[in-house]
């Protein structure tokens, strides 16, 4: 009898021992679900690893001073299309609003969507390149054979001249990747990886 106290002492510490290890395990998972929007959401107001800014309405200055803006095109393994800038290069003055293009082709017999990811290099420019409108802010599908003209509302914020990290920035890189949209299985006639990439 004398060695049921002590039992039940141990029994008890062993139970916080549980419930405290199940409410960090808890925890530390719904950290880890919560990390990808709050990472995604600090990026898009910082412009951290090259993320772009979207805005409402275009700038109200122009500077007499000009930057290049290359396009870069990539398609990920599964999605069977061709994609590709319209032009691959522009020169704009900075805080100017411009529209440019791209194209994509669904080269397949079965309608595909996909969903594309950006960022913009230097990183350092990330912040100052503003999209006003983009194919990349919703999902797009293609019928089979279906070809897409994709436009790209866009300026570069006068701001970026005063920061010391990008003020000596004089060609800017957009770069797109198309993936299949997560609710679709990759097309299963791609015997091999399809990229399509625009070197510049």
């Amino acid at each position: 009898m004398s060695g049921k106290p002590a039992e039940t002492v141990n029994t008890r510490s062993n139970m916080r021992i549980v419930v405290a290890c199940s409410a960090f395990v808890v925890s530390m998972v719904g950290v880890s679900y919560a990390a990808v929007p709050l990472y995604q959401l600090f990026c898009q107001v910082t412009g951290y690893g090259g993320t772009t800014q979207r805005v409402e309405q275009m700038s109200d200055t122009i500077l007499d001073r000009t930057i290049k803006v290359r396009f870069d095109s990539n398609v990920a393994a599964g999605l069977p299309w061709n994609f590709k800038p319209v032009q691959r290069e522009i020169e704009l003055k900075i805080g100017e609003t411009v529209q440019i293009a791209y194209t994509a082709e669904n080269t397949s017999d079965q309608s595909t969507s996909g969903q594309a990811t950006f960022n913009v290099t230097p990183m350092s420019a990330g912040a100052y390149f503003n999209k006003i409108q983009c194919f990349c802010f919703t999902e797009n599908e293609l019928k089979p054979g279906e070809k897409m003209n994709m436009p790209v509302v866009f300026f570069v914020d006068p701001a970026i001249v005063d920061d010391p990290d990008a003020k000596d920035v004089t060609a800017i890189t957009l770069s797109y990747t198309f993936f299949p949209h997560a609710s679709e299985k990759p097309v299963a006639a791609m015997a091999e990886p399809v990229q399509d990439r625009d070197t510049l």
